[in-house]
């Protein structure tokens, strides 16, 4: 017999249902201290909280969060913030 493996994606948005498991993730993002990897972890947590509510509260567009936030993207500094605050996110500093 010769059965195909079927597969799915994997989409970690799916399992960030809770604050906990959405400081653990984007914390482990900020310590690989890849900019890009950051972003697009941000926007995963936006997609699992709601794009078009992070957009509205934003007041971006959807099209240009998923742009910004995407691994291709590069976002000000001022759109982080604003999509943090959306999300009701804090960024803090502690001494290494």
């Amino acid at each position: 017999m010769n059965a195909k493996l079927k597969t799915t994606p994997f989409e970690v948005a799916d399992y960030l249902d809770s604050a906990e498991a959405i400081a653990i993730y984007l914390e482990d993002a900020f310590e690989t201290e890849d900019s890009a990897y950051i972003a697009h972890a941000l926007g995963t947590v936006a997609r699992a909280k709601g794009m078009s509510e992070v957009a509205r509260k934003t007041g971006l567009s959807r099209e240009s969060l998923y742009k910004a936030l995407s691994t291709e993207g590069n976002p000000e500094f001022a759109t982080i913030l604003k999509v943090m605050s959306a999300l009701d996110l804090k960024i803090t500093a502690r001494a290494g």
